[in-house]
């Protein structure tokens, strides 16, 4: 029986609950709303209240339900062991069950599902993004929305849709000499149609750790944002699109940039298929050939240090829910920014708080989504650095935002990039140097 299936599946982990409120500590939702209702234990209560049958589904607990960004701090936090991001998951997908999914999120699941016509959107809305969006004087972090159009991003950095996917960019298969291993890279939406230089550092460090990289065409959204609002038969459309494009490929592991996309190939698609024996077989098997590109790089095959050149760099990371907490990854991107000479590391105060962007709860909640951000950019401040580091595209729009709209001087980038860069610095040295 599955979260994703069943409300019933987490009707032990309600009764966990000594309601301690432990959970309000770390919650950034009730850190700005100061109501019950923002935290776990308050949540709980309302779902305990579904199976005594003193509440019915409706539209003002479908919106409660929604206040949670699925950092999973709660659940580190719990000292019973509740396992708050199951219940919230669960809760979700009963929703939708009972009640539909909001007329916004159907169409924009329904796009997502059918990727040709995503894709072909995308291309579309990178030749008139003009119209609708006023890029950032001077600078190529992105652009703000020239008319609200009711959405509450009026004050929003959002990054330019590249003129050409990455996954049109680049060959189906990229070739090294001696390759040490077959690799199979997942994209994930935002570095594929806007982050596009993110992935071509992924492929880049990759082929230069000789690793032959394949990228199959027929991959798509990883399918967490139909996943964590409850619209289970689109996550398993684009799990099932997924799992089967990799599954042709014969590569020896999965390498992903993207938390969210890295903890639903781990986590998400064999809970997803728990009434399909041979689909979550399918899952299971590439759960475990999966590797966030960090993991990848330290445990899998090590990365060359020799030849890494000079970046003089002040750098703060960030710590992405979905890669900390969700998948257990922390040293390893740390370990490999100190390798890099010139790398002066600084750490927050709090590196693994929530940056409040979500997914679509920055969409649903753009006003909380911004003051969860503010203090992330405080935290940030603090560390006096130039630049921001993080395992996730949609980390570093949020963050990107966050810094801009502050006045800060940070560059935002994935740590991958900053890998690539010294390479590339430590080549340009000795062909110098040769001369």
């Amino acid at each position: 029986m599955s979260i994703y299936s069943s409300l019933d599946s987490i009707y032990d982990e309600i009764y966990k609950c000594m309601k301690c409120g432990n959970c309000q500590e770390v919650c950034p939702i009730y850190k700005e709303t100061r109501k019950e209702v923002g935290a776990a234990r308050g949540k709980i209560t309302l779902v305990e209240t579904l199976f005594t049958g003193e509440m019915d589904l409706s539209k003002g607990m479908d919106e409660r339900l929604s206040l949670c960004t699925t950092c999973g701090a709660c659940t580190q936090h719990c000292s019973c062991g509740v396992r708050f991001d199951k219940i919230i998951l669960a809760a979700r997908a009963e929703a939708v069950r009972k009640q539909g999914l909001h007329p916004g999120k159907k169409i924009a699941f329904k796009a997502l599902k059918a990727n040709r016509l995503f894709d072909t959107g995308l291309k579309f809305g990178s030749k008139v993004q003009g119209i609708a969006m006023k890029r950032i004087h001077g600078s190529d972090k992105g652009a703000r929305l020239r008319y609200d159009f009711g959405l509450g991003l009026g004050n929003k950095v959002i990054p330019n849709i590249a003129k050409k996917p990455l996954k049109d960019e680049l060959p189906d298969v990229i070739k090294v000499e001696n390759p040490k291993m077959r690799v199979g890279y997942f994209i994930g939406c935002v570095t594929n149609y806007f982050y596009t230089d993110m992935g071509r550092a992924v492929v880049d460090v990759l082929t230069e750790n000789g690793c032959e990289v394949v990228i199959p065409k027929e991959q798509g959204c990883c399918g967490t944002p139909a996943s964590v609002n409850g619209d289970v038969e689109s996550a398993k459309v684009m799990a099932k699109r997924n799992l089967l494009a990799f599954e042709k490929t014969d590569v020896d592991a999965i390498i992903t940039n993207c938390s969210s996309g890295g903890e639903s190939w781990k986590h998400v698609y064999s809970e997803l298929f728990d009434d399909d024996p041979k689909m979550k077989a399918l899952a299971e098997k590439w759960a475990a050939k999966t590797y966030d590109i960090s993991e990848f790089l330290i445990h899998i095959v090590p990365f060359k240090r020799e030849g890494l050149g000079r970046l003089e760099r002040k750098v703060t990371y960030h710590d992405p829910c979905h890669l900390n907490r969700g998948q257990g990854i922390t040293t390893e991107p740390r370990e490999i920014l100190k390798a890099i000479p010139g790398i002066e590391l600084i750490e927050m105060k709090k590196p693994d708080r929530c940056c409040g962007m979500a997914g679509s709860f920055m969409l649903v909640h753009p006003d909380l989504s911004a003051k969860i951000s503010d203090r992330k950019i405080e935290d940030i401040a603090q560390t006096h650095t130039d630049t921001v580091a993080t395992g996730c595209p949609a980390c570093r729009l949020q963050l990107t935002s966050g810094v801009e709209n502050a006045g800060l001087q940070e560059d935002v980038v994935h740590t991958i990039q900053l890998l690539d860069q010294s390479y590339k610095a430590g080549k340009r040295r000795s062909s110098e140097a040769a001369r």
